[in-house]
């Protein structure tokens, strides 16, 4: 059953009494098979001897291909187990956490944990009522139809849709030694955007973790822990089908009800500071190998093409930036506490009802702005320009909008196919296994200006 995964795998991993051997099956993009490996020696070092021994198929690819339609009925065979960094609701490939958690080499992004604490400085140089009052993107726009019609909603002579947009040329930035690409410099918007590419991007955790009110562009897959976050709580959700009405309205109420936007995107950089530590990342690997793990009805054993591979071997191979990021996330020390206990799941009952919560909030923004304008209406409201091109600044450059602390890139994606980032389907959740206790920590709203505010906690109870 397993190797019925290898059409579209990138590798496959047996663990047999705590030690890794890798059968390469086809070249990944960049190194994101070399790092994702990387981190899973990092769990093995982590907790020797405890992770289980099991064989499995992973896909580097972005898009999910084990689609749940195709093992439903009475003759249908038997589903074959592939993990891969993200899903959507129509598959169900099992989700595990993208390689850049122990750095991007080829784009100069560093390992998660040093990361994660230079975005918690970065968060500290410019307070959010300071900020720039407009939403805030950067990244490619050549990976996705979705992203191209982003860049619509730029600013103009002929428009103002609150959004600042700009282009990523990742050639021309490795050429200039990455010096607009620092992460923890871009924490300078009131609001940022986070859009897919072709399909989920690595770009979701570094623009949550900047303070700013986060404008979620109505996505379609997700990754091990976007699933948890909630509307309104942790962002603002914004409709795909009216991008630009839908940025220009989240904007305009953010700096209307400044506290409750603060307060928004503080619960979001929060929850990726506490909830998405390393630690809890490499428990959370654990947890899904184990369950995984108990899955297998045979025993498994070292394919014949298969090499045993340790941390050592990896790093003294690599060269340059990869070598500094495996030393720089090598992990130092086995755990002898052992990882956290795994909370049981929720129960149909307690999944649809969050499931519901969420939709509610979702509906409740989408009536709130269903009478912001449409990038179509606004435009068939206006005289024709000479200059149709100058209108749309279809392809904002670094220079453009005058900067205004603009020029940083936000997403990490290369004008490859766009990464991804995975988690179960159902089993483990990297939050607390209580649905309601996620949802307490809203303080309400005491300045008169924000009483509309109070109608969006209305629908998170």
């Amino acid at each position: 059953m397993i190797d019925r995964a290898r059409a579209t795998a990138n590798f496959r991993l047996v663990v047999l009494r705590g030690r890794a051997y890798i059968e390469r099956i086809a070249p990944a993009f960049q190194t994101r098979d070399l790092f994702t490996i990387w981190g899973i020696l990092q769990l093995l070092r982590r907790y020797p001897g405890r992770v289980p021994d099991l064989d499995l198929m992973f896909d580097c690819v972005d898009w999910p291909v084990v689609h749940a339609d195709e093992y439903q009925g009475d003759n249908a065979t038997a589903m074959p187990p592939l993990f891969r960094y993200c899903g959507d609701n129509e598959t169900l490939d099992v989700v595990f956490p993208d390689w850049s958690f122990w750095g991007w080499a080829e784009i100069n992004i560093k390992p998660w944990d040093a990361l994660q604490k230079d975005l918690n400085e970065g968060n500290k140089k410019v307070r959010w009522i300071d900020r720039e009052p407009y939403a805030y993107w950067k990244g490619n726009p050549d990976v996705a139809a979705i992203r191209q019609e982003l860049v619509k909603c730029n600013v103009s002579s002929e428009q103002e849709w609150n959004a600042r947009i700009f282009k990523q040329d990742w050639i021309k930035e490795s050429k200039a030694g990455y010096k607009k690409s620092n992460l923890a410099s871009q924490c300078t918007h009131r609001y940022k955007i986070y859009i897919e590419g072709s399909a989920w991007s690595v770009s979701e955790k570094y623009i949550l973790a900047c303070d700013s009110m986060t404008l979620v562009i109505k996505p379609k897959y997700y990754d091990f822990f976007s699933r948890v976050l909630m509307p309104t709580q942790h962002y603002w959700p914004v409709r795909d089908d009216n991008k630009c009405g839908s940025i220009k309205y989240a904007v305009d109420w953010g700096n209307s009800h400044k506290k409750k936007a603060q307060q928004i995107g503080k619960k979001a950089s929060k929850f990726i500071q506490q909830e998405l530590s390393m630690d809890y990342i490499y428990d959370y690997m654990f947890h899904l190998l184990t369950e995984y793990a108990k899955l297998l009805r045979f025993k498994p054993t070292k394919p014949p093409e298969a090499v045993e591979v340790c941390p050592e071997s990896l790093a003294c191979q690599a060269i340059g930036r990869e070598k500094k990021f495996m030393q720089d996330s090598m992990v130092k020390s086995a755990n002898i506490a052992g990882p956290c206990n795994l909370p049981p799941p929720f129960s149909p009952d307690e999944y649809k009802k969050l499931q519901q919560r969420k939709e509610k909030s979702i509906k409740q923004v989408e009536t709130l702005g269903q009478n912001a304008p449409k990038l179509e209406e606004r435009n068939a409201s206006k005289p024709e320009d000479s200059n149709p091109g100058e209108r749309n600044a279809s392809k904002p450059e670094d220079s453009n909008l005058g900067e205004r602390n603009a020029s940083k890139p936000e997403d990490s994606n290369l004008g490859e196919r766009n990464a991804s980032k995975p988690e179960e389907r159902n089993a483990l959740k990297p939050e607390d296994s209580n649905p309601e206790e996620r949802n307490a920590s809203k303080p309400e709203d005491s300045n008169p200006e924000e009483r509309n505010a109070s109608k969006l906690e209305d629908s998170n109870r």
